[in-house]
């Protein structure tokens, strides 16, 4: 997948500013494809060189002159091409996991702080995910677009939940005594 797509993606859903494009995509697209202020902008002008995406500035803008980026048909097009095509599986790479093999290998390491403020870290991001989804997607009815969006945070819930689970069992390894 290409930074591109993603941000077609949140164009589509709402044409923007690349500052409120930047800002939004953090809060959304951004829990599971990561890219920073300065790549989003880059991808702007390499999408509206391409003919994707056309930027105008509104008449509201004032001094500012900020752009307000929209995705043209030609970007329509694209983003259908690449999600049309076979996506594979995430691959795993988790520098922590490495980390806890060498403490394998390496009895010495004692990595169980760690491991406690992973385990912190999956817990305020569950409660954060949990927190979304009480505010926009309990006790209504959704609409198909919602459903969707809803699974996906499930994907992230699940995921947060599978981690604190493994983490703590890992943890409690982690605090036992080693073997003699």
């Amino acid at each position: 997948m290409s930074l591109a797509h993603a941000v077609l993606v949140s164009l589509l859903e709402k044409s923007s500013s690349g500052y409120d494009l930047a800002r939004r995509f953090d809060k959304s697209i951004g829990y599971f494809w990561h890219a920073t202020h300065q790549q989003i902008y880059r991808e702007l002008a390499r999408m509206e060189a391409a003919g994707w995406i056309s930027a105008s500035i509104p008449l509201d803008a004032g001094k500012t002159r900020k752009k307000e980026y929209r995705v043209l048909p030609a970007g329509r097009a694209e983003l259908a091409r690449w999600a049309q095509q076979q996506a594979q599986p995430m691959d795993l790479r988790d520098e922590f996991t490495v980390k806890l093999r060498a403490a394998a290998a390496l009895p010495e390491l004692n990595l169980a702080a760690e491991m406690q403020r992973h385990l912190a870290l999956h817990e305020a991001r569950l409660a954060h995910y949990l927190a979304i989804e009480a505010r926009d997607f309990a006790g209504r009815e959704l609409l198909q677009a919602q459903r969707i969006q809803h699974m996906i945070l499930k994907k992230g819930i699940l995921y947060e939940e599978s981690e604190l689970a493994w983490g703590r069992d890992m943890l409690a390894l982690l605090q036992a005594a080693p073997d003699a």
